[in-house]
């Protein structure tokens, strides 16, 4: 009989070297070969990637006429070229290329160091297009697509001019401060000082006929402002005052879009007939490519009604050609439409069945037909032939004995016939298509299983040429690991549920380890790494292994890439995710001896960090430390779409029943919250009035405010708070000295 007793852990500069050895930026270096990204070369069938090897960073070409992989170039030629521009020594093997565009004279366009180079590979002569970079970067006027007018703002308003006579037409005359045309809100628009400019953001779309122009009237005439002090600045000894404009949920003083249409001949404005639309949830037009029409999905506020419009540009009349609705949601992430106008077809999929499926729309009659049937999750539309009638779409879960979540590709006919799997293999496969469509570059690959990449036919998926595979040798011999994938019950006993555990590479069976629930339940993804991109890419899991913990991530029930009942379950519940996760570490301990369910800790980041504190106050008995960053704390102070999809609207009694602040009196273990000072996606204000209910409820818990960053943490703050993150852990879930003296 295994002992389950904690063990005496005492921990040195050798472990958290190890740890730091296999943080992510630092284990990828030991990675060679990790996936091929195609970049498809115009009136060509061929295309350059880019790929880390043990030599360094090295571009390469496939031919696809010849089945050819060959060097993009040669790299140290190419480097001492550069020099002569740059007038310092250029690291050949660390060619930070970009953009790389070919020519047939045998010549090779290029960005270095945003600067535009010609690259003559006979001579390995260069020379630099000066004027690409600067015409690139103007954006202030934008060319109708007959070349004739140039559409522009000035002073809120929209105007054009002749492009070759320079007369000047004002579109609109009723914009001002507040009410701005053709100037969209960005997201990540942040206003310094209290009477600061906003960002000019240009954007129109012209009709293909140039006839017209569709863009939107933003409105901040009642709309709120979130603010944000900035103490970080070295120069300043007062905070700045950052502001933005970001709706919570249930608010109507936000930022409205309004839809618009101008007619160059007349230049009149027509209104499309709709309200003002919530910055969050503006209709997604374009036009038909005769410039007859617009048309797209037009999201209803609360995300549970989604109609398929189109509008006419002569008076904005909308003609709605069909609709979706939920009782719940319609899942925004993975909402697929595609309009065929060769055909006059719509192709979109629904939950409408249970689960996530193709459907077929006439355009003209509305009439919905489903193609695709069945227990499985359609992830996206890859491509579609409209020559043939074919789509190619990539799904999880059809393949039965196989993880759900692994992901495959398939083609059917436009009618629902003749459905085909086109990549066997049992992985997850990643595709990309030729810009012709004939050929299928697959990386494929699991969490245990590094990826292969290689080109196939689309006509039945068979392997033309193995482009490269991944090499792990490296990171091998220095003790890195893959994680351990798993299957358990949800808390309903009969759900099946899956995971992956990162053990300590040197775990001793004989001993027992505190286990840490990596979590992240929001309901738009799925947490379980499917391809070994994201077990490379999330190797800090790994890292925190090395000191002494077994670390757990699981898709629980509500979680995306499964049913819609499985989805629905964290719908308006979003407190009650970690149910599953309770039940999944509670069967795990029971198949290994080494896993410590009475040491449990958990850590997340956004949804994640609503998570994290919320397992140490609704579970206070079961998790004992958790690790809270940048979370979203109440969900009525969260930015409005995601609590409005996920936890419904109008905002009820269930925000209130659900929010970490109201359930600060719960308490028991160890909390770290931490929080970027001017975060403008998950505003700081949450931490700060959780921090408030736990003084007043005369609660022990610790808070880490990193005042210059912003949602994600970067640089020497990112090595500070993983520190910190390592560390309580370290000390307060496994009792032992924690070093803080190590170097990453």
């Amino acid at each position: 009989i295994l002992s389950c007793e904690p063990e005496d852990h005492k921990l040195s500069l050798k472990d958290y070297n190890r740890a730091v050895e296999f943080l992510p930026g630092n284990i990828q270096k030991k990675i060679y070969n990790l996936d091929v990204r195609p970049n498809w070369i115009e009136d060509s069938i061929s295309f350059w990637y880019k790929t880390n090897t043990s030599s360094g960073t090295t571009f390469r070409v496939v031919y696809l006429d010849s089945m050819k992989k060959i060097q993009a170039f040669d790299h140290t030629r190419l480097a001492d070229s550069l020099q002569v521009f740059f007038d310092e020594e250029i690291d050949a093997q660390d060619l930070q290329i970009e953009k790389i565009k070919y020519a047939f004279d045998d010549s090779i366009e290029f960005t270095f160091r945003q600067r535009t180079f010609t690259l003559y590979k006979n001579t390995y002569e260069l020379r630099e297009i000066k004027d690409k970079a600067e015409n690139a970067a103007d954006k202030s006027e934008i060319l109708s697509p007959d070349g004739n007018w140039l559409a522009y703002i000035k002073e809120h308003n929209l105007y054009i001019k002749s492009a070759k006579s320079g007369i000047v037409i004002q579109l609109s005359s009723d914009g001002g401060k507040d009410y701005d045309y053709a100037n969209y809100y960005g997201w990540g628009d942040v206003i310094r000082g209290e009477n600061g400019s906003r960002k000019e953001n240009f954007r129109i779309d012209w009709s293909p006929d140039s006839k017209r122009i569709y863009t939107t009237i933003t409105d901040f005439r009642t709309a709120s402002k979130m603010y944000l002090l900035d103490w970080s600045i070295d120069s300043l000894y007062r905070p700045d005052l950052l502001y933005y404009y970001r709706a919570s949920p249930g608010d109507t003083n936000l930022v409205y879009q309004v839809p618009v249409i101008f007619d160059i001949e007349s230049g009149r404005m027509i209104k499309i007939d709709m309200e003002p639309k919530a910055h969050f949830n503006l209709p997604d037009l374009r036009w038909a490519t005769n410039g007859k029409f617009l048309y797209g999905r037009n999201w209803h506020r609360g995300y549970k009604k989604l109609d398929f419009i189109e509008i006419d540009p002569s008076n904005g009349n909308i003609r709605v050609v069909g609709t979706d609705s939920s009782k719940t949601n319609i899942e925004i992430m993975y909402s697929i439409f595609k309009y065929s106008e060769k055909t006059n077809k719509v192709f979109f999929s629904s939950e409408r069945s249970g689960w996530n499926m193709l459907y077929r729309m006439d355009w003209k009659t509305g009439k919905i037909i489903q193609i695709t049937n069945g227990s499985y999750f359609i992830k996206d539309l890859e491509y579609l032939d409209e020559e043939n009638e074919i789509i190619y779409f990539s799904a999880a879960g059809k393949e039965t004995d196989l993880n759900p979540y692994l992901q495959f590709l398939y083609k059917v006919n436009f009618d629902g016939s003749e459905l085909r799997l086109l990549t066997p293999e049992d992985a997850n496969h990643m595709v990309d298509f030729s810009l012709d469509g004939r050929f299928i570059v697959d990386n494929y690959s699991k969490l245990d299983q590094p990826t292969i990449s290689v080109l196939r036919n689309v006509f039945d998926g068979k392997v033309l040429l193995e482009i490269d595979k991944t090499d792990i040798s490296s990171a091998l011999d220095n003790g890195w690991q893959t994680p351990v994938s798993f299957k358990v019950k949800a808390s309903d006993d009969k759900t099946d549920i899956y995971g992956a555990l990162w053990l300590p590479s040197n775990l001793d069976r004989w001993k027992s380890y505190p286990v840490i629930d990596n979590s992240y339940t929001g309901p738009h993804t799925s947490v379980y790494p499917k391809s070994f991109n994201q077990v490379v890419y999330g190797s800090e899991k790994q890292s925190l292994a090395e000191l002494g913990f077994i670390i757990m991530v699981v898709d629980g029930r509500g979680s995306a890439m499964r049913s819609k009942e499985f989805h629905d379950y964290s719908y308006g519940r979003l407190g009650f995710n970690l149910q599953d996760h309770i039940a999944a570490i509670e069967q795990l301990a029971e198949m290994y001896s080494w896993m410590d369910k009475s040491r449990v800790g958990i850590y997340g980041h956004s949804a994640g960090g609503y998570d994290a504190a919320h397992a140490l106050l609704q579970y206070p008995d079961f998790y004992k430390v958790a690790v809270s960053s940048s979370a979203d704390h109440d969900h009525r102070m969260e930015k409005a779409w995601w609590p409005e999809m996920y936890m419904g609207w109008p905002v009820d009694s269930q925000y209130h029943q659900q929010s970490n602040i109201t359930m600060a009196g719960n308490l028991k273990g160890k909390l770290l919250i931490t929080h970027g000072g001017i975060d403008e996606n998950v505003n700081p204000s949450a931490t700060f009035k959780l921090a408030e209910a736990l003084i007043k409820a005369d609660k022990d818990f610790d808070m880490l405010i990193l005042p210059g960053m912003r949602h994600g943490y970067n640089g020497v703050h990112r090595e500070y708070f993983t520190k910190r993150k390592w560390n309580y852990f370290v000390e307060n879930l496994q009792g032992a000295e924690p070093l803080w003296d190590f170097e990453f």
